[in-house]
């Protein structure tokens, strides 16, 4: 009888094959980002985009619906979940315009927010649109939350806004996602005691990331004790039954792989993930770092089913190929370089390895 870390290498094997021999040559659309603004009513000090309340313009209604029509000519949206992401997305005046369109085209639709402008009837207008998920962030207990976040009262607005969803009772799932540092780390146990007393579907824990603005708190970052802390944690709750996850970044190896999340981890950006920013250019994931690179086009100069058709060459490779390291490392079939947006693209080396800290 095989055991545990033996069933788990054939899996990831066949997995393996399957990205190399099929994902990378015929990709498939499965989540299109839309990046509705920059603008946005938090400060996060994690934010990946930066984004600023000012902000840059922001695609028209009338773009979007062009968009959303080309869109679905030319891919099979049945097969497809629309990601409305931004800043804040419920900032834009046109909001439920926009999702109202796409709700009407048969898009399936769902949504990461803050969840401080949620109110009863903001909930219910979401329901009435076609909104089937919706990940809130949940940073702390209330001091940390509103601190980390840089916004005096947000943690109450939040939480007003996730249980304003909750009684709503007509969305798929509403997920809280935290994102860990080596201070709020402390507040592990407590934040699960919250998140067990109210109705969410899921509870999502990220580590912090060394992007965006989070590369000026480099104190924050989570050593090595701190994330096989976070992933004991989440792997036992996960024994008890509790829906706990980690977040979709890093091979973590054979101990917690499949431990932690539903499936075994794989870079979705470029060959699942797609985006369109709010200044309409194309890209993979929205974290990955903005550069001429990795941005492969804009909607304004080219259609999005022919930049995905015919571009995206940097995301539908090996990265362990552009590292000697890598290439030398016995996982480098399962890890492929890891995640995209924690790559280093001018040193060609990943900024994240959890190599050495987790196997």
């Amino acid at each position: 009888m095989k055991s545990i870390r033996e069933v788990k290498q054939n899996h990831l094997e066949k997995l393996a094959d399957y990205v190399e021999n099929r994902l990378y040559r015929k990709p498939e659309l499965r989540h299109l980002f839309l990046e509705l603004t920059l603008r946005c009513n938090e400060h996060c000090f994690h934010c990946g985009s930066s984004c600023d309340y000012t902000g840059s313009e922001d695609l028209s209604l009338d773009d979007y619906k062009r968009i959303l029509d080309e869109v679905k000519e030319d891919f099979d949206i049945s097969k497809m979940m629309l990601c409305i992401t931004g800043g804040e997305p419920l900032l834009r005046k046109d909001f439920f315009e926009i999702m109202s369109y796409a709700d009407q085209l048969g898009y399936r639709w769902g949504m990461t927010s803050n969840a401080t402008l949620i109110t009863p009837e903001i909930a219910h207008k979401l329901a009435e649109t076609g909104m089937r998920t919706i990940s809130v962030s949940i940073d702390g207990l209330e001091e940390t939350h509103d601190r980390l976040r840089g916004t005096k009262g947000g943690y109450v607005r939040a939480m007003a806004g996730i249980q304003n969803l909750i009684d709503e009772d007509a969305f798929e799932a509403v997920q809280i996602t935290t994102v860990i540092n080596h201070k709020n780390i402390e507040e592990l146990d407590q934040l699960f005691e919250i998140m067990d007393r109210i109705d969410i579907d899921s509870w999502r824990l990220a580590a912090l990331e060394p992007i965006g603005r989070a590369l000026l708190r480099p104190e924050l970052m989570l050593t090595r004790e701190d994330h096989i802390r976070l992933m004991n944690f989440i792997k036992e709750k996960r024994k008890q039954g509790y829906p706990v996850l980690y977040g979709c970044s890093h091979y973590l190896g054979l101990d917690y792989e499949a431990e932690v999340r539903d499936w075994y981890w794989l870079c979705n950006a470029g060959v699942y993930t797609g985006s369109i920013m709010a200044n309409g250019d194309i890209g993979a994931c929205l974290d990955i770092e903005r550069r001429p690179e990795t941005i492969q086009g804009n909607i304004f100069k080219e259609r999005f089913s022919d930049v995905w058709n015919q571009r995206f060459e940097i995301f539908r490779k090996d990265f362990a190929d552009e590292n000697s390291t890598c290439a030398a490392c016995e996982h480098r079939r399962y890890c492929r370089g890891d995640a995209r947006h924690s790559w280093n693209y001018d040193e060609m080396k990943p900024m994240v390895c959890m190599k050495n800290i987790l196997f």
